[in-house]
């Protein structure tokens, strides 16, 4: 028999360390996908989900067996056909990610940029409007901190006819997102995310609109794993489709119901905390926000912009020696950033006051974790 494992401290933007509850219902006995205890399950999920999304009353929700890159991929495959225009907003890695995925469904891609480290400026979306059938954008942009505003695209593009798909991967479990009232089509996110469940699944919300948008296809969803139809035969009709992963709805389903009881301002309230006493305890090492307008940094992931002739590669090995993971830059940002998830279980003191001793042993510095304590101590009050 092996060694038991040490515990890991997990900082990075997802996976997240698993809701206690959700790692207990991993646990159970197998039961079919087909039993009716697992379609009362389903129920119950897709009930969550509605309110989780904010989403009007009816709805359609489900789970994709799949990560959130396959939310992703399900939504161009089903409401996108060749020749359509789609604007997709990139202002990092994943909206470009939305790019590539709606070009490959045949889509002619119009692109509204930003700088990394800024928000997409919903104006220049309104001024690209003109023919599109579907709008793009992530809400929080993982890959730099950036928390885009949706809520605002969405307003300006109120009777034009297209559909908005929003990434919620960041988002969506940690704070309020309001499907119904921004006009949202097509949302979706990732289980390891703001849940804490584990990967594997993808909770997706899709609206009338696009359902109507769907059955005028000219040609058959080209994806027949997440063909909309499909999912909703299994989900709502309780027939055959595929077979989905059991025990991994059984995990999203606790983590689901801890974060709804736990209620969604209280989680965004609990991430912004964190994500202020963590910028005070590194700011003396000149650790400083990579996004520097506040209104635009997204609450969940912390991209922090490095100090000058930090050893980013190096710190960071030291840190998984002592079984701490951190991440930083993707692409263009790889070594000036770190960027550390504020999601579901991340978001708690202990993770952090972990980090933080183990930093001031690595540089010789004191005092971090006395200041994230300081910083956090009218929030534990």
């Amino acid at each position: 028999m092996s060694d038991p494992q040490p515990d890991h401290t997990l900082l990075t933007p997802g996976p997240t360390p698993i809701h206690p509850a959700a790692l207990r219902a991993l646990t159970r006995p197998m039961l079919g996908h087909m039993d009716p205890e697992v379609f009362a399950l389903n129920s119950e999920i897709q009930a969550g989900l509605r309110t989780m999304y904010g989403a009007a009353e009816g709805t359609f929700t489900a789970l994709l067996a799949g990560t959130g890159s396959l939310g992703m991929e399900a939504g161009f495959a089903n409401l996108v056909e060749p020749g359509d225009e789609v604007l997709v907003c990139t202002n990092g890695s994943f909206g470009a990610r939305m790019a590539e995925m709606a070009g490959r469904y045949g889509a002619q891609v119009r692109l509204v940029t930003a700088p990394l480290g800024q928000p997409i400026d919903p104006a220049d979306v309104a001024a690209q409007l003109d023919g599109v059938k579907m709008v793009a954008v992530v809400h929080g942009e993982t890959s730099t901190g950036v928390l885009n505003p949706v809520p605002q695209i969405a307003e300006l593009m109120r009777g034009s006819g297209a559909l908005l798909t929003v990434d919620a991967v960041t988002t969506a479990g940690m704070e309020p997102f309001d499907m119904a009232g921004w006009g949202v089509d097509y949302a979706y996110t990732g289980a390891q995310k703001c849940l804490s469940a584990p990967p594997g699944l993808a909770p997706v919300a899709i609206s009338e609109r696009a359902f109507a948008r769907f059955h005028a296809r000219r040609t058959p969803t080209p994806l027949w794993y997440c063909d909309f139809e499909g999912l909703r035969d299994y989900w709502d009709r309780h027939s055959y489709h595929h077979t989905v992963p059991v025990n991994l709805h059984y995990a999203l389903h606790a983590a689901l119901h801890a974060a709804l009881d736990e209620g969604l301002l209280t989680r965004q309230a609990r991430a912004a905390q964190i994500g202020q006493a963590v910028q005070a305890a590194l700011a003396p090492l000149g650790f400083t926000p990579f996004v520097v307008n506040p209104a635009h940094r997204l609450p969940t992931v912390l991209a922090l912009r490095l100090p000058t002739g930090f050893d980013d590669a190096g710190v960071r090995a030291a840190l998984r020696t002592r079984h701490i993971s951190v991440t930083g830059g993707l692409g263009p940002t790889a070594g000036q950033i770190w960027r550390l998830g504020l999601m579901g279980e991340t978001a708690r003191p202990a993770p952090y006051l972990t980090l933080l001793g183990a930093l001031e042993e690595l540089l010789g510095e004191r005092g971090l974790t006395t200041r994230f304590l300081d910083a956090l101590e009218p929030a534990l009050a």
